[in-house]
Parts: structure tokens; sequence; C-alpha cells
């Protein structure tokens, strides 16, 4: 099955469109056009206008207008996808040696401290117990507990009215 699709801002009469139509098969697969699609659309439009009659410059102006909307689109959107990405990462990073709450689905949650970060797949994992879970079940964070190396290295103050005098 096909569909005729005439060049925009064409002036053709109707008996020349309908003998150099510009014919292609329907999508069915739900495939989205892209830049590559758009180029090729605009360069058939130019071969099958007419010499004598070109087509509008508004509608020229038009079309590349919209293909410049669409690469600045795409670049937006691959941008917000990394920034995405890395904010996820930061995220899971300030987890490490967090007690967190992880919901396991049913009901259930799993509760453990935060060893490790698995940045390997495309959402963080947060290690509890040797065990991976996604970033995106976390339930709750609290502070992790002290540990024995962090308190070694606790400043101490000796109190000046307990030394002795002579």
């Amino acid at each position: 099955m096909s569909t005729t699709i005439p060049a925009i801002g064409s002036t053709r009469s109707a008996a020349a469109d309908q003998t150099s139509s510009l014919t292609t098969p329907t999508v069915t697969s739900g495939k989205t056009l892209g830049m590559n699609d758009f180029m090729k659309l605009l360069a058939t439009q130019f071969q099958q206008q007419d010499p004598m009659k070109p087509m509008d410059d508004t509608a020229f102006i038009a079309q590349t207008a919209q293909f410049t909307s669409l690469q600045q689109t795409s670049t937006l959107v691959q941008q917000i996808t990394q920034l995405n990405a890395a904010q996820g990462l930061a995220t899971a990073n300030s987890y490490l040696g967090r007690n967190v709450t992880v919901d396991l689905g049913k009901g259930k949650t799993a509760t453990g401290e935060v060893t490790a970060i698995d940045a390997s797949g495309s959402e963080p994992q947060l290690i509890l117990n040797d065990t991976s879970y996604p970033l995106s079940s976390v339930l709750r964070v609290e502070p992790g507990a002290a540990t024995p190396a962090a308190a070694a290295t606790t400043p101490t103050t000796a109190d000046s009215s307990s030394s002795s005098t002579p």
C-alpha cells in the first residue's frame, strides 16, 4: 500500500501530480523519521518541482527551520540523557557508607550499608550485603555507622585545668 505525498509548495496541476507523484510505502513499524529522512524528502521535493514554478521561498525557509529545530532537539535530548546519567551516578556515590532501605517489590524491603556502586549498566546499582539493587529502588537513606578509623582520627582536646603546676 502506498500514499501520495505532494511536494510542499508545489504549484503543478492535478494531472501532472497524478503522472509524477511521489509515493512511499506506509510505515507500520512506528519508526520515527530522522534527519536523514528529512533530507531525502527535501531532495525529492527539489527533484519533483516544476523548474518554471520553483518552490516558494517561504516554504523552503520553513523546512530549513524545521530541520534546524530537529537537530537542536536531538542534541538537547542527548545532553539531557547524559546529565541524567551523571546525576544518577553522583546520587549513588553519595550513598556510599550510608544505610539504605530498598524496595524488593511485593511489600518486601532490604536494608544495609552501601559498600560499593556498580555503574556498568544503564542505571547505577547499589551493593548492599553483596547484592545489587537499582538506584531507583531506594526508599530510605540514613547516616552510616561511625567507623573506628574515623573515630581514631578525631582530634581531642586536653583539659588545661587538670595539668599539674610546680
